[in-house]
């Protein structure tokens, strides 16, 4: 039984190494000449930069979390998290539930009697059920946390409305805060909140694609880079993939390739398998490194919620995940922004994103001097993150129909085209390799 894997990222190395290890003919096809996917990373300058965001290793899942750590060996160092909201000029704990004292006063009463009025209104049972994400973040924590942060936080993430994306997903990502923790932290007791991640890992050389090479090792001989797949036919009770100049035949077939390039490369697609395909719906990443002379603030990242502070919603700091990612006396700052095709962002040059985002990090205090920067650079993604619109269950539920019919399997997150973390996909890996 030989099994082709379309693309070599994450999910696919995975799929890859544990199906060699039970003894499967694997050939993973990749179309950029290296593997990694979004856990890329690259260096510059002696700056080690994750082109795809900023990653670090946590999961909820031991055996997702053991796997990791054994691959990466020696090379993995652990770091306490220190993650900040930066809002209204405060550095607010990360999550914001866990953080309400260190609000202003008039921001800490919205947030906590707003949380405590809908609260005992719930539990009378006069809130109707959530029908949007919109309507579960103000179910879950009220209006005022609601308002203050969460909703404008994620919809400059996911640049969709709330109020239009659908709620299904969010149990077990998003925890729901004990009413214990939201009072505490209402009257300045320390409470940590999403302790899953309170202590997370990170590659000491190589960034996050160390991680993913580490577990590609075994398979690296199977791995064809290069090949972008321009076609996959049926052929008897197998496939062909061609790439336009070569063919590779296989009896299973695995995508780990966004749904958008894999259904062009199918035959007979059903117009409305193509119609569902395209209204399946995404958005694109823009990472933008600065490395500087000096130091950096002492977090792991800050969020960034508002739109007067800049366009991107998240600030990273790789320099204080190793120290090996940064020159001697200097510090490494990642900065994302979200966006659209065709939007404003979109339209701009690197050299205007860039111009933008050291001006910003200036005003706001992080970066110190501009004078200080020694070193930038662009990463943009199509493909970064899935967006639940209310359509999205039907859609996509057409779309996997018709892959099942043709005996394609999809595993990973722009192939199930779900909103997986790094530990989601190997576990959607561990998963599909344990089923053969």
């Amino acid at each position: 039984m030989k099994t082709a894997i379309l693309g070599g990222g994450l999910t696919g190395v995975t799929l890859a190494r544990l199906l060699h290890g039970k003894g499967e003919d694997v050939t993973v096809l990749e179309q950029e000449e290296t593997i990694g996917g979004l856990c890329r990373s690259r260096t510059d300058a002696g700056f080690t930069f994750d082109i795809g965001g900023s990653h670090v290793i946590f999961s909820r899942d031991a055996d997702v979390l053991s796997f990791i750590q054994d691959v990466l060996g020696d090379n993995g160092e652990q770091r306490k998290r220190n993650a900040k909201i930066l809002y209204k000029g405060r550095y607010i704990k990360y999550p914001f539930e866990n953080g309400l004292y260190q609000l202003p006063k008039e921001d800490l009463f919205f947030c906590i009697n707003e949380f405590i009025k809908n609260l005992i209104a719930v539990e009378k049972g006069e809130v109707a059920p959530p029908e949007n994400f919109a309507e579960w973040i103000t179910y879950t924590f009220g209006k005022g946390i609601a308002e203050c942060y969460l909703i404008p936080y994620n919809e400059k993430v996911w640049k969709y409305p709330a109020a239009l994306m659908s709620h299904h997903w969010v149990d077990g990502r998003i925890p729901r805060p004990p009413v214990e923790d939201i009072i505490r932290s209402a009257v300045g007791i320390e409470t940590e909140g999403y302790v899953h991640q309170a202590v997370f890992t990170y590659p000491v050389r190589g960034g996050i694609e160390a991680m993913v090479r580490a577990i590609a090792e075994p398979v690296m001989p199977f791995i064809r880079t290069g090949f972008a797949v321009s076609s996959v036919r049926e052929e008897g009770s197998g496939f062909v993939i061609s790439d336009g100049t070569a063919e590779v035949a296989a009896d299973r077939l695995i995508s780990t390739i966004p749904l958008q390039n894999l259904l062009p490369c199918l035959e007979d697609v059903p117009p409305e398998v193509e119609a569902a395909c395209a209204a399946l719906r995404y958005n694109s990443l823009c990472s933008v490194f600065i490395g500087i002379r000096g130091e950096v603030p002492d977090f792991s990242w800050v969020y960034i919620p508002e739109t007067e502070i800049g366009i991107f919603n998240r600030i990273s700091f790789p320099s204080n995940y190793s120290a090996e990612v940064a020159p001697p006396d200097h510090a490494s700052i990642l900065v994302e922004i979200t966006y659209n095709e065709g939007d404003d962002v979109s339209r701009m040059s690197d050299t205007d994103i860039v111009g933008h985002t050291v001006r910003s990090l200036e005003v706001a205090g992080i970066l110190r001097s501009a004078a200080d920067v020694v070193h930038t650079g662009v990463e943009r993604q199509r493909f970064a993150y899935v967006v639940y619109d209310l359509d999205y269950l039907k859609n996509i539920e057409i779309v996997r129909d018709f892959c099942r019919e043709r005996r394609i399997a999809l595993v990973g997150r722009f192939a199930q085209f779900e909103y997986l973390n790094m530990d989601g996909c190997i576990r959607s890996a561990m998963d599909f390799a344990g089923m053969i």
